[in-house]
Parts: C-alpha cells; sequence; structure tokens
C-alpha cells in the first residue's frame, strides 16, 4: 500500500490524480460501491483532476484495520 498520510482529524488521506473530470468521476464511483460493499462510507471529494479520499471508522472515531484494508482496496483500484 502506497502511503496514506493522516489529516488533523486523525484520517488516512490520499489525493488520486486524473487527467479529467470523467476519470475522476468514474474512480469515485469505483471507490463509493467499493466503499457500500464494505458498509463503510469514507469522505470523498471530487475535483476536475483528482479524487481526494479520506477514511476514519465513525463508529469509534479512529483509523482501524476495516480503513487500512479499504486503503489497499482502493490503492489497487487506481492502479488498474
Amino acid at each position: 500500500m502506497t502511503e496514506w498520510p493522516r489529516d488533523k482529524q486523525g484520517r488516512l488521506t490520499k489525493t488520486f490524480a486524473f487527467k479529467n473530470y470523467q476519470k475522476s468521476f468514474a474512480f469515485t464511483s469505483q471507490v463509493a460501491m467499493l466503499s457500500e460493499k464494505k458498509n463503510h462510507h469514507p469522505q470523498i471529494i471530487l475535483d476536475y483532476g483528482s479524487v481526494t479520499v479520506a477514511l476514519i471508522s465513525h463508529d469509534v472515531q479512529k483509523v482501524t484495520q476495516r480503513d487500512l484494508d479499504l486503503a489497499e482496496q482502493i490503492d489497487k483500484l487506481y492502479q488498474e
């Protein structure tokens, strides 16, 4: 898994770069569907050439293994 630094709220965060809005939107949709399957709901910020994802387990207000696993799966989506 590539690096997911923590933000001021303690969430794992990462910004993914894309060539255009259509590719950013497609990735956002993939992350949303994957997250829903895992019953996890990250913050996703969609921009023209980037998507920023922030992960934390809301029920315990800290990063858990679920977040680390989802981050790894999101990295795999990005590499495809």
